[in-house]
């Protein structure tokens, strides 16, 4: 196309990612390649010098994300005779030049481009996992791509148009499946992508990394195991905290963040916690983290979810489902506020994400069929079509579908919201770690045993406190089990308040015990509680939300249906808070991507 015009859609394009006052940007436009690029970074992601050259300026690496090197690799990369500029990620363009297979050496989580002068190709690349998405279109005219789908619909407005499979995912899965998106001929780059360009053609679409690789490794016996992931785990674990920005660490009640500060054993009042709370009252995660960061010298701090938050909700629900591109719901609105609080803190966020879930080959999403009655016939065969579109997707190894189909899927809407006010990072998606981790024992995976001897091994007073499920704590098989299960009972009472599961229990409460359970288990464990929010002080926005013309107007609404359940929700006779949030979210899609 003709250059003016490229250059005016890559600014609409950037124009559409600039969320917030820290953000810098810049283009990258090499006319003889076809190729026309740019980025936008919060402040402490941003390298020194964007893009990247070597020296020869044959080599051009555009890079957005972290990458957690090998020690010595500057200083191997200097003593083979590259100039090494200042800037955390200035190193990977000479391992560019030294690796034909780049990026397959790297790890951590990234989108990055190549563009190799000399043989007039251009590689797009992202992470083995997918956690850094990128969304992509095949036009006539070019080939469009970018870190979020809201830059492709900036210059190409025929692509306002909702996939109906997809939308049904997305209600009955919570995501959408198989690197499909919201919208129609909008897809994503899969997990380790490696698609080569030459002269503004696409030439392939390679993959760099098979899972199949370590899929294929013998299971080891439980001690060889324990001591390759003790020794992995806590080798590489510094390599995370390895940046000139200061790193707050988002400390929980749970065991995962616990094995963090066993292992990295940082200096006194040097690593700054904090723990989200309830407004309610003082939730397990707070008291747990408390103590633990006062046993490790650190400071903790509570960030309440409150008045504060209620009083602007709706600017952080819909801020929310536009951040994520639709894969993020007003479900995640109190994550949006609770991070624009933690870049204040440190801007660069170090949690526990994904350790549950690697350690033990978990997944924690599945298909769930919507309320009875609130859709239209045709459109909730799509939303069904989703339990088998889901169990052909998830197939194979379960770690594998952890690391790669949750991570890339339904964790993306999430990490999207936060991504946009601090840098995230997380130990437990280490490719070294997760290599290891496929060798497991099938014992290792039914408890939780092996996080609780990582954290006896790494500091052993830290193994004392139980956690917030009741795991760890002074030894006593009988005292363990009896604190686990009522720990379960309880996170398991607030769910039901929560969510109105089961009914009989939230029915019972209501109209025998007036309330007293609910007022006695929510905030127990959770920092959000959208059941209560709901049917009180966000009572009016859900109602002028959800019986507004336009919602009950869609073609997949069944309108009294829907006017039944937020008037019943409301008035406190049934608890329909997923059928809220649902509905929700399809409407903020519709109204931010699609009538806009």
């Amino acid at each position: 196309m003709p250059q003016a015009r490229a250059v005016a859609e890559l600014w609409r394009m950037l124009e559409s990612m600039r969320h917030e006052s820290f953000y810098v940007s810049g283009t990258w436009i090499d006319k003889e390649l076809g190729l026309y690029a740019g980025f936008v970074e919060r402040e402490e992601a941003f390298d020194s010098e964007m893009p990247h050259r070597n020296e020869g300026g044959d080599k051009v690496l555009l890079f957005s994300g972290d990458e957690f090197a090998k020690p010595g690799i500057v200083q191997e990369l200097r003593h083979r005779g590259h100039v090494v500029k200042p800037g955390v990620c200035s190193h990977l363009i000479h391992q560019a030049e030294e690796d034909p297979h780049f990026p397959i050496t790297l790890n951590g989580q990234f989108q990055g481009l190549l563009a190799d002068r000399a043989r007039g190709t251009v590689k797009l690349f992202n992470d083995r996992f997918g956690m850094r998405r990128v969304y992509y279109h095949e036009a006539k005219d070019g080939f469009y791509f970018a870190a979020e789908a809201k830059a492709l619909l900036a210059v190409k407005p025929e692509l306002r148009s909702i996939d109906e499979q997809s939308l049904g995912e997305l209600v009955g899965c919570g995501c959408t499946l198989e690197d499909r998106t919201l919208f129609k001929d909008v897809f994503v780059l899969p997990c380790a992508s490696a698609w080569v360009f030459r002269r503004g053609e696409l030439e392939s679409k390679g993959r760099y990394f098979d899972p199949q690789d370590w899929e294929n490794q013998s299971t080891m016996d439980e001690e060889s195991y324990y001591r390759k992931v003790r020794e992995t785990f806590g080798n590489n674990l510094p390599r995370f905290f390895s940046n000139p920005e200061r790193v707050g660490l988002s400390l929980t009640g749970g065991l995962d963040t616990r094995m963090i500060l066993a292992w990295q054993k940082p200096e006194p009042e040097s690593l700054p916690c904090y723990t989200f709370g309830s407004a309610n009252q003082e939730c397990r995660d707070v008291r747990i983290a408390r103590r633990v960061a006062a046993m490790c010298g650190q400071s903790h701090q509570v960030i309440s979810v409150g008045d504060d938050f209620l009083g602007k909700f709706p600017h952080y629900a819909e801020r929310s489902v536009y951040l994520g591109d639709g894969c993020a719901g007003v479900q995640h609105a109190a994550d949006l506020y609770v991070n624009e609080l933690v870049r204040q803190v440190a801007p660069i966020r170090m949690s526990g994400n994904c350790g549950d879930q690697v350690l033990r080959h978990k997944t924690v999403f599945r298909p769930v069929a919507p309320a009875p009655g609130l859709f239209s016939p045709e459109f909730l065969t799509h939303i069904l079509a989703t339990e088998e579109t889901f169990t052909r997707s998830m197939q194979g190894h379960a770690l594998t579908a952890a690391t790669t189909k949750q991570t890339a899927w339904y964790f993306h809407g999430l990490m999207a919201v936060e991504l946009s006010q601090v840098t995230l990072r997380t130990p437990y998606i280490d490719n070294d770690l997760i290599r290891a981790l496929y060798c497991a024992p099938a014992s290792t995976l039914a408890n939780n045993d092996l996080r609780v001897q990582l954290i006896e091994d790494g500091d052993p007073k830290l193994r004392r406190i139980r956690s917030d499920l009741g795991f760890a704590g002074r030894p006593g098989k009988i005292t363990g089990e009896a604190s686990q299960l009522i720990h379960r009972l309880t996170m398991r009472a607030e769910y039901a308040f929560e969510f109105g599961d089961p009914p009989w229990l939230t029915k019972l409460d209501r109209n025998l015990l007036g309330r007293t359970l609910e007022r006695q288990f929510v905030g127990l464990h959770k920092f959000t509680h959208f059941g209560l929010w709901y049917r009180n002080s966000l009572a009016e926005y859900v109602r002028e939300m959800l019986l507004d013309s336009r919602t009950l107007a869609r073609p997949y609404l069944n309108k009294r249906a829907v006017e039944a359940m937020v008037e019943r929700h409301v008035k406190g006779e049934l608890t329909c808070t997923p059928s809220i949030h649902k509905i929700l979210n399809l409407e903020y899609i519709h109204r931010l991507f699609i009538d806009a």
